[in-house]
């Protein structure tokens, strides 16, 4: 079954910019995603090329990465903003094809301490009766 979620991204360079007043607020780019895939296979939150353009995200490096289709190369983008269900964290991207949707990895997940549950889709950690709580780093 899939699952998908809604997420607010925003380049956080510029929301940095733009919070040390170096640039207007309405300046910094952003994007909403009304449609991401809640994919508990994949790692990291993974964006189309396209996507990351939008954002202006620059390559900071790249990794291996198993797929459905063999180990490729994956390049790691500048750090976005992300928002799920109202919680709020930080993490760089990697891309994937423009055919691909958002992914929303577990690691995106674990941040935001979110489950997926069969039935319902996304919900809050019950295990937390609905409060945030973050494993130690």
């Amino acid at each position: 079954m899939k699952h998908t979620t809604s997420i607010e991204l925003a380049n956080l360079t510029e929301l940095i910019l733009a919070d040390s007043d170096v640039i207007k607020s309405e300046e910094v780019k952003r994007v909403t995603v009304d449609d991401a895939i809640v994919d508990t296979g994949a790692t990291r939150l993974s964006l189309p090329k396209s996507l990351i353009e939008q954002l202006g995200l620059t390559v900071i490096g790249s990794r291996k990465s198993r797929t459905t289709n063999g180990i490729v190369d994956r390049n790691i983008y500048s750090a976005v903003q992300f928002t799920v269900l109202e919680r709020s964290g930080i993490i760089e991207v990697t891309d994937v094809p423009d055919n691909v949707p958002v992914l929303v990895g577990h690691m995106v997940l674990e941040m935001l301490d979110l489950c997926l549950d069969i039935k319902k889709g996304l919900i809050y950690n019950p295990d937390h009766e609905d409060e945030w709580i973050e494993d130690q780093l």
